[in-house]
């Protein structure tokens, strides 16, 4: 299925049933119609730095991104960080139904995973979107016993601007929205140690690029020319250091950082507690 509404469009799958299925999805797009207009309504406070103390919004979608980002080893960070994987948890609550065996819900590849014993997703990883004919860099296999549930993927050249220079970083972890929250994060990390003017990294306001970006001021990467295999390997090194300062707290359960045809993977860990 694909629902789109907006700037939200989301790719669904489904396997169980036919009645069953057919019926999940009738229940998805009553939600999905709700979903845009519930976070316009909040839309002011969802641009605001999350910040110690209560969740001070008020909708399921917008409660889940302050939950996602609220405690981040980060100094700035807003719920619109989740954004794309709270819509997605949203909608797969709708295929938890009897009868189904696993579903996915896909928000422009940050994706909500439903599985019952015994099943699996595989997922494709394509590290670099903006090669003339991407083609898939590997795949990572999602068991029903891992503690995964959310797969979400940030960097400088997605649909979203970032703060570093990762061509891509993917993230699992327990939901959508902590998988989405995470990747921003973790992407944010992957910076070179040198000044941008030395190596040709462009930078510019996010508020130039979008009049109502939640990042106002702060400059995102706008061009990365080719960098020495060094410079970018030390890049990387940054955001690894994050995203295993993540996974040690259990907000992760694993990670794959990508930048200039160089990969590295943050092997799962047990810091989850494996689903049952």
């Amino acid at each position: 299925m694909h629902f789109a509404h907006g700037p939200i469009e989301l790719v669904i799958g489904a396997d169980g049933p036919a009645p069953s299925v057919a019926a999940a999805h009738e229940a998805a797009w009553v939600v999905f119609q709700s979903v845009l207009k519930g976070l316009v309504a909040e839309l002011p406070a969802l641009r605001q730095p999350v910040v110690a103390g209560p969740c001070p919004l008020q909708g399921p979608v917008a409660r889940r991104m302050w939950a996602a980002c609220s405690g981040l080893p980060t100094d700035f960070i807003t719920p619109m960080a989740a954004v794309a994987g709270a819509v997605a948890q949203e909608i797969l609550a709708a295929y938890e139904t009897a009868g189904m065996t696993r579903a996915f819900v896909n928000n422009g590849g940050d994706i909500a995973l439903l599985l019952t014993p015994g099943s699996r997703w595989r997922i494709g990883l394509v590290a670099d979107i903006t090669r003339c004919r991407p083609s898939l860099d590997g795949s990572l296999v999602v068991d029903s016993h891992d503690p995964v549930r959310g797969v979400a993927t940030s960097g400088w050249r997605g649909r979203s601007h970032s703060l570093g220079i990762a061509d891509s970083v993917t993230v699992l972890a327990a939901t959508a929205a902590e998988a989405d929250a995470a990747a921003t994060i973790v992407a944010n990390a992957v910076n070179p140690q040198q000044p941008d003017h030395e190596l040709g990294i462009e930078r510019a306001p996010a508020s130039s690029l979008s009049d109502d970006s939640d990042l106002g001021e702060r400059a995102v990467t706008i061009h990365v020319p080719p960098l020495p295999p060094e410079i970018t390997a030390t890049a990387l090194a940054h955001g690894v250091k994050m995203a295993q300062t993540l996974q040690r707290a259990g907000r992760i359960h694993a990670a794959v950082l990508a930048c200039q045809g160089q990969l590295l993977t943050i092997e799962p860990s047990d810091a989850l507690p494996r689903a049952a």
